[in-house]
């Protein structure tokens, strides 16, 4: 396990191989960064599926509307949905889209982010200014590179558990 140096703002997400230790950036990207933290609380990122892994490119999933594993889960839907919270605008910055960041997923519309999110696979710059990129992968990264691929995948990995390291 990574050494955790702001609690607050780290994020642990259980899959199915172990645990993944997400450092949040609340200088570059602060609301999507409340908002991952507020999600987490709730609960609301618990068993939602990866619903497009491709593979060199990155992992996706967030979808807490459409992408529960348990309650209403419609794998054709997953990826559609985010929260019943309003969208997030783009927060962009010059940190590039590395192997192991944290990107905003949206719609064509740059201020449409809302829960989803993907994990890049490699680094991935040509995305460089176009989503906010508001963490990165500081252990765990084999526990990524070992999500289901598919678009989306017949069966789906998941996120066990997502907890804000302060409230672990």
């Amino acid at each position: 396990m990574a050494e955790i140096k702001d609690p607050e703002n780290t994020i642990l997400m259980e899959l199915k191989g172990g645990t993944v230790v997400i450092e949040l950036l609340p200088d570059v990207a602060p609301l999507h960064v409340a908002r991952m933290k507020d999600l987490a609380r709730a609960g609301q990122y618990d068993n939602v599926c990866f619903h497009r892994v491709i593979e060199g490119f990155m992992a996706q999933t967030g979808d807490v509307k459409n992408g529960n594993m348990e309650a209403g889960f419609n794998l054709r839907m997953a990826g559609t949905g985010g929260s019943d919270m309003s969208d997030v605008p783009a927060e962009f910055s010059k940190l590039p889209h590395d192997r192991g960041t944290l990107g905003a997923a949206r719609s064509a519309n740059p201020n449409s982010a809302n829960s989803q999110f993907f994990i890049n696979f490699k680094d991935n710059h040509f995305l460089n200014g176009q989503y906010t990129v508001y963490g990165r992968v500081i252990a765990g990264m084999e526990h990524v590179d070992a999500i289901t691929r598919g678009e989306p995948p017949a069966s789906p990995d998941r996120m066990i558990s997502v907890k804000v390291a302060a409230d672990a």
